[in-house]
């Protein structure tokens, strides 16, 4: 008789892919939902999940989630694994089974709550982010955490390249979870410490804009990191236009002019900062498309401007 105790993953799209690979790999998996997903993603799953004779079952909006106790019912899971699930879980859901559903966010909780700790780890140059496994209640990210597993993050990592990072880190740390589940009769957790809690809205025009006046070199090559690819670069204005900073790097060389002048414009577009650093944009994207400095530096032949 198979006594392994199967779960049931609600995930959100590409991210949770190599979690959802393994788990099945390793045959734990009994159902997958996913919310919000692409056709192409959506079909690639359910496609997957017949072949492995796994459920499967889409929940495209918020109305659909009528229909996810149901399914869980028929299902009968032992635990309820979340990644990246993008729907509050109501307490109808919830009351299936205590300390039955587990979410595992891709940032360190208290501290990293909200839709996109990814972007907030690197806007505020943290040096370690990390995966934090924690009981599900009926408001987003503030159960009882199990553990935080640390992931360090390297100088000139983007937004793009920690995400891959984590959702490969993803696939150990479920897996982990989904063997100690096995023989575990209780999962040791704790209350999160509210005094150090912080809730991130998801990120608007204000937050990726660069501020020229305000913001030194190191954070707004942070931003740019941390915006790179989800909102293709940093936002920034350049001679009047709206553009968005890619790729940028640290300049260490002084200058006399006011925060955000354009020093030089050739290979790179240098830029002076309020802490008498520059820093050289290498790539970007305009309303004429993405191109590198040395192309936009030919359509902009004026060598010093002041941006906004």
């Amino acid at each position: 008789m198979d006594t392994t105790k199967k779960i049931l993953v609600l995930c959100g799209g590409k991210f949770a892919f190599p979690a959802l690979q393994l788990l099945a790999y390793e045959k734990f998996i009994c159902g997958i939902g996913i919310g919000k997903g692409s056709d192409t993603i959506i079909e690639a799953l359910e496609r997957e999940s017949k072949d492995s004779n796994i459920g499967f079952k889409s929940f495209c909006n918020k109305k659909s989630m009528l229909e996810m106790r149901a399914w869980i019912d028929d299902l009968q899971p032992d635990y309820i694994f979340c990644i990246s699930f993008p729907f509050l879980l109501p307490e109808t859901i919830l009351s299936y089974g205590h300390d039955k559903f587990i979410n595992f966010h891709p940032g360190p909780l208290p501290q990293y709550r909200g839709v996109m700790p990814i972007f907030e780890v690197l806007k505020n140059q943290e040096t370690e982010t990390a995966i934090c496994a924690h009981f599900m209640n009926s408001k987003f990210d503030e159960g009882n955490i199990i553990f935080n597993d640390p992931i360090a993050i390297q100088k000139g990592d983007t937004y793009g390249k920690l995400t891959v990072k984590l959702s490969e880190r993803m696939a150990q740390v479920t897996l982990n979870m989904a063997n100690m589940l096995q023989f575990a009769s209780s999962i040791p957790n704790q209350p999160q410490d509210e005094t150090i809690s912080c809730y991130y809205e998801k990120p608007q025009l204000s937050d990726t804009y660069i501020n020229w006046k305000r913001m030194d070199a190191d954070e707004i090559i942070a931003l740019i990191n941390a915006c790179n690819p989800w909102n293709i670069g940093a936002d920034a204005t350049l001679f009047g236009e709206q553009i968005k900073i890619i790729v940028a790097s640290l300049l260490h060389e002084p200058h006399e002019n006011q925060p955000g002048t354009i020093v030089s414009l050739n290979d790179t577009i240098n830029i002076a900062c309020e802490d008498n650093m520059q820093i050289a944009i290498e790539i970007l994207s305009t309303d004429k498309g993405i191109m590198t400095a040395a192309q936009f530096a030919l359509l902009y032949p004026v060598p010093t401007s002041t941006l906004n």
